[in-house]
Order: structure tokens, then C-alpha cells, then sequence
């Protein structure tokens, strides 16, 4: 990972993110606590100055999300550093968490779970915190993405070899909300799964964002950034539903999935008029249905941004910009298809069907009275419909101008305003350079644009394959044995005295093998050998990766000489409290809180045993439709016996209230 105390533009605005998040959750706390003793509370004094300060929490609550909405906006840091001339494009930020300490946890369930010396894996332990601590500050390249990868994929291994099914260990994951600053906290590594996800997602985003706008490579680079974006988003919804903050939220992440290809198809229309825009009819025509499609993108971006319930947690300049941006590019398309009805007029060696078609397909309707070939032929119908279309664009680009100077952190952004007023002025100057004389009597309405696009921009779906990791605790043996779910004896050694050269019962499986066809009167079974035991060493020497052939070698190399033997026997695996697919609704028993408020953030007493809990994270898509998720918040002090109702970070919410 980068240094964390680098003084650069990107890790500052992540430092301000992380004290944020440590003031709102302060003063998430005294709201939770002021909530209770107004709750617990009669005298009427008392409950006066307690609403006093829940006021004035409220108020600082609301302060702190306009600082982390600043944030979220602040995208000139994640720009390229070349000047250039083009609206700026919005990354993510990443999620912060908190440190997580693995050694005792993993430590105790070696010895328990696998009866091994723990001892011997504190170095793999280490390793796996010191991975997890460079993903807090992965570098803006492909090898920050590559590491957050690693992660994940290393977090597989680790959820099958330390998480059974049927208990918590004991580690606590705290995850912060990257557009409200509130704490989300679960002893389940699907939440650390999940968060890793959205930050490899987050940080193709910054990659996009930094790429040259100005060239060729830069921009395709852009373009393959945020459709890799998007394709993590889009895997993060759908592998991960019903999560528990709402960044990871289907509708957010929903949202989130368009937005980036959205920028994705700016990034395409810039591509295109690289080189210049040639002042020739089927180029503009070309340009004119690309640009609208991207003024159509954007509108369905800020339609989607303006629903409930994302509307509530989007950054106001966010849904904004993606206003500005639609009705930008709706402007340029007006302004070329005025370009082409004033500069082209129709030529005798001209092409006047194909002139036609292209025009025709621009249009799902003509205005009355108006034929697209007598426009063509006309020079007065086309004066007439060509400033139609500039006074239309003018419209959407004061519009533009309107509402980027109504929103303050827009208004801070100076190349967004140069990009907006160069356009008017571009506009202004267009329809000024026109007759003027039959204003008065032109009546004729613009048209709406049919947008349409060569180009297909989707989504790229996450190539983890590509990325190749050896588990951290492969000494422990296969996995498809070795592993949280399996249950099994503790080690037992056998003598193995030769009989005639015979062993007394054969090998087979893979890694580790596995002994069958047990003579039951030779002396391994009156050792204590078992019929499908499983030989985990021979003679001391670990053999849980060894193969039949390598096994029997070693039996057999040892000659006559009497040998030990270390086999485990498989019990029944216990049946999961709850399938991979679970599911949170609001009448099951209430789970581990998600904000833990009352918790001393800093003390987890390791020796109390957590209660059986519902995880709010489902793997899969099957129970996507049954549950809905719903924020937890303790109304009480830590070790209370109950927890009596239920609070969300902004709003207080009753028992029935869910989050989505």
C-alpha cells in the first residue's frame, strides 16, 4: 500500500474522510444515548434540556454530512494533472475501517479446531494483517487493484478455514459508510468481503478519473476503468444482498453501477471528437445522435438519483452535476443539428436521399407542416428549424449555467464553469450570426433528438482468476478437509508393526489419503486404526499434500522397523445455523447491531462467548425478494439483556421501519 502519511491531494482527503467519520460517530453516540434517557425519563425538566441537546446533535449531525458531502464532490484532486477543458469526472471514495487484530482468534481456533500448534502460524497471521493494512492505503494503479483482489481472494480462504457456520470467533469488522460516515460493525467477514469489493470498485473509479482526457490511449483507458467499475458494483449487488450501510445498498449500488457507465459514455463521446468535428453534414449528424445519448444517460442518472431511497443519501451536487451534464449534452446536440440545418444547404451534386434518411432518423417527429425534404430543399424552413434548435439549446445551457450556480460546491468547480459558459457563448454567437428579421414570425418548435449510438458500453464483469494468491495457511492441508466445517478427532498415533511385508489395508483418495479395505486382525487395527481415518503424518513428517504413491513410499522405506502413524477420523458435520443465502427480516430475532454505539469501540471483552447470530449479509441471489434489512442501533449500555428498539444513524425509526 501508498505511505498513509504521504502528503498528497488523495491521501489527505482520505484523512479528513477518517476524522469525519470519527465525529459522526461521537455524535451518533450522544444521540443514541440522549434518545434512551428521554425514553427512561418523566420529569419534565430533565426531558426539556435533553431535547435541547438532541437538537443540537441533530444540528451537528447534519454539519458533518454536508463536510463528508464536500468530500464526496471534492474531484479535482482525483483529475488528471494536465490542464484540460472538460467537465470533470466523479470518483468514489474509499471506505475506511478500522483495525482488526486476527493473532488470539485465530490463534485459539488452530489449537481448538485443528489441534495444531498455534505457535507455528503466528508469521501467516501476520502476514494476513499486514495484507489487510496496505488495502486501507492501496496505490491509484493497477497494482492497488491487484492487491485489493489479493484480499478478497485471500478472505476466501480465511472464511473456510476460521468461520464455521455454526459460531462467531470472535473478530470484530467495523466499516464506514462512505456517503453517511455511520459505522457499520459485524463479527461476519461478509462484511469485510463485501467493503473490500466496493473499494475495488471505488478505486477503478479514481483510475478513470486520473487518466489523460486529452489523448486517445487515456481516454479508452477511461472508458475500460469505470466499465470495470461498474461490473464490480454490479457483482457486489448481486453476490452481497441486503447489506447492512447504505452504500452497499441494491438501490444505491444501483445507482452507483449507472452513474459510472454513464461517465463511461462521456468518455466514449469525447473519444469520437478527439480529432476535431468536421463541419460536414453525416458528421454531424454522427455527433448528434452520440451527444444526445449521453445527455440521455445522464438524465436517467439524475431520474435514478432523485428516487427514495437514495435520494436521502446521494451527495445533493452529485445528483446536481448529473442535471448539468444532461442538459449540457442535450444543448450540443441541439447546437449541431443547427450547424447542420444552417452551414449545409443542399448542393445539385449532393446525395439528397441519403441527406434525408440521416436527417429523418435524427427526429421521432417532425413539427407540423413540415416535410424533412422540403427542410432540406427550403432555405427559409431551414433557417427557420435551425434556430429552432440553437434557441433550445440555449435554453438548456442557461439552465445548466442556473443550476450549477445554485449548488455551492459546483459553483467552486472553475472548469466546470468555463466549460458551461464557452458552450453558451458558442451558442449565443451561433444564433446571432443568423437573420433576425423573421423572428416574430417564426412559430416552428424544435424537436426532441432520438438519441443513438455505435458504441456499447456494459459492464465488465470482475476477472478475479486473473489474479493468482496462495493461501496463507496452506500448511494447515486440503481444504476440502481442513476446513471450518469439517469436524474430526483429535490427532491419534499409531504403531505400525510390518506383517510379512503386508501393511494389513490400502490407500486411496488425493491429498490427504485415506485408508480402506482394513484387515480388522492385523496389528494397525489393533492399534486403533480406523476404517476411512485419515493419515494427516508418518514418522513425524507432515503428509496431509502427499499422494497414495508417496504415501506408500514412505511406509514402505522404512523396512521392518516399527513406525508411527498420525490419523484423524471425520465426525458428522454439524448442520449450519444458517444457509449461505440467509436472509434478515424484520421478524426474526434481532441480530448483532450493526452501529455499536454503546460499545467501547476499543475494549472487546474476548472472554464473553457472542450469543448465535443472524448475519444481514446473503450470499446469493436465491432470498433476494424475502427480507429486507434494518438498522440496528443498542438502546442500552453494553452488557445489557436486551436491546428494546431500534434506531438508524439519522432518523428514529420504530421497530417496523427498514432500511431500504
Amino acid at each position: 500500500g501508498c505511505n498513509p502519511l504521504a502528503e498528497t491531494g488523495r491521501s489527505k482527503l482520505q484523512n479528513q474522510r477518517a476524522v469525519l467519520n470519527q465525529q459522526i460517530l461521537r455524535a451518533v453516540r450522544m444521540r443514541a444515548g440522549a434518545e434512551n434517557l428521554l425514553r427512561a425519563t418523566t420529569n419534565n425538566k430533565v426531558r426539556e434540556q435533553v431535547l435541547l441537546e438532541l437538537s443540537f446533535v441533530n444540528s451537528d449531525l447534519q454539519i458533518l454530512k454536508e463536510e463528508l458531502e464536500g468530500l464526496n464532490i471534492s474531484v479535482e484532486v482525483y483529475q488528471n494533472e494536465e490542464e484540460t477543458f472538460s467537465i470533470p469526472l466523479v470518483p468514489l471514495g474509499l471506505k475506511e475501517t478500522k483495525d482488526v487484530d486476527f493473532t488470539l482468534s485465530l490463534k485459539d481456533f488452530i489449537l481448538e479446531h485443528y489441534s495444531e500448534d498455534s505457535s507455528e502460524y503466528e508469521d501467516e497471521i501476520a502476514d494476513l494483517m499486514d495484507l489487510r493494512q496496505a488495502c486501507r492505503t492501496p496505490s491509484r494503479d493497477e497494482a492497488g487493484i491487484e492487491m485489493l483482489i489479493s484480499y478478497f481472494l485471500q478472505l476466501g480462504y480465511v472464511e473456510n478455514r476460521f468461520f464455521p457456520p455454526t459460531r462467531h470467533i470472535g473478530v470484530l469488522f467495523t466499516w464506514y459508510d462512505s456517503f453517511t460516515g455511520v459505522p457499520v460493525c459485524q463479527q461476519n467477514l461478509l462484511l469485510e468481503k463485501a467493503s473490500v469489493l466496493f473499494n475495488i470498485g471505488a478505486l477503478y473509479t479514481q483510475i478513470g478519473t486520473r487518466c489523460n482526457r486529452q489523448t486517445q490511449a487515456g481516454l479508452e483507458n477511461a472508458v475500460d476503468a469505470f466499465q470495470r467499475a461498474a461490473g464490480i458494483l454490479s457483482y457486489l449487488k448481486e453476490t452481497f444482498t441486503h447489506t447492512p450501510s447504505y452504500d452497499m445498498s441494491p438501490a444505491m449500488l444501483n445507482v452507483l453501477v449507472k452513474m459510472m457507465l454513464a461517465q463511461a459514455r462521456e468518455c466514449v463521446f469525447e473519444q469520437i471528437g478527439l480529432s476535431g468535428i468536421r463541419n460536414e453534414f453525416f458528421t454531424l449528424v454522427k455527433m448528434t445522435q452520440e451527444v444526445a445519448k449521453v445527455g440521455e444517460v445522464y438524465m436517467l442518472v439524475n431520474t435514478a438519483m432523485n428516487q427514495e431511497p437514495v435520494k436521502e443519501n446521494i451527495p445533493y451536487s452529485w445528483s446536481k452535476l448529473a442535471q448539468i451534464k444532461s442538459d449540457h449534452y442535450k444543448a450540443l446536440a441541439h447546437y449541431f443539428i443547427a450547424t447542420i440545418l444552417c452551414d449545409h444547404e443542399l448542393q445539385p451534386g449532393d446525395d439528397k436521399d441519403q441527406q434525408e434518411k440521416a436527417l429523418s432518423q435524427l427526429y421521432d417527429y417532425v413539427p407540423e407542416g413540415l416535410m424533412v425534404l422540403a427542410v432540406l430543399k427550403d432555405k427559409v424552413q431551414r433557417k427557420q428549424l435551425g434556430k429552432a434548435h440553437l434557441r433550445k439549446a440555449i435554453v438548456y445551457h442557461e439552465e445548466a449555467l442556473r443550476v450549477c450556480g445554485l449548488c455551492k460546491k459546483l459553483r467552486n468547480i472553475e472548469v466546470l464553469q468555463e466549460v458551461l459558459t464557452a458552450a453558451h457563448k458558442r451558442s449565443l454567437l451561433k444564433y446571432a450570426q443568423q437573420e433576425t428579421e423573421d423572428d416574430f414570425l417564426s412559430l416552428i418548435q424544435a424537436p426532441d433528438i432520438l438519441p443513438k449510438t455505435e458504441h456499447k458500453i456494459e459492464t465488465i464483469a470482475p476477472q478475479f482468476s486473473k489474479v493468482k494468491v496462495k493461501d496463507f495457511f496452506h500448511k494447515l492441508g486440503p481444504l476440502t478437509v481442513f476446513s471450518a466445517k469439517q469436524r474430526w478427532t483429535a490427532p491419534r498415533t499409531i504403531c505400525l508393526h510390518h506383517e510379512a511385508g503386508e501393511l494389513g489395508f490400502s490407500l486411496k483418495g488425493g491429498s490427504p489419503v485415506q485408508v480402506y479395505c482394513l484387515d480388522p486382525v492385523c496389528s494397525a487395527a489393533s492399534a486403533g486404526l480406523k476404517e476411512g481415518d485419515y493419515i494427516v503424518s508418518v514418522g513425524g513428517v507432515d503428509c496431509k499434500w502427499l499422494g497414495v504413491n508417496e504415501v506408500l513410499e514412505k511406509l514402505r522405506s522404512v523396512g521392518k522397523q516399527p513406525m508411527e502413524l498420525d490419523v484423524i477420523s471425520c465426525q458428522d458435520t454439524v448442520a449450519s445455523l444458517h444457509s449461505k443465502s440467509a436472509t434478515y427480516s424484520m421478524g426474526m430475532q434481532k441480530t448483532y447491531s450493526l452501529i455499536c454505539l454503546a460499545m467501547d469501540e476499543d475494549k472487546i471483552d474476548q472472554t464473553k462467548k457472542a450469543p448465535l447470530k443472524l448475519p444481514f449479509l446473503s450470499w446469493g441471489t436465491k432470498n433476494r425478494q424475502k427480507a429486507a434489512s434494518t438498522l440496528c442501533l443498542p438502546s442500552a449500555v453494553a452488557g445489557s439483556s436486551q436491546i428494546k428498539k431500534k434506531l438508524s444513524p439519522f432518523t428514529l425509526l420504530n421497530t417496523e421501519s427498514s432500511l431500504y
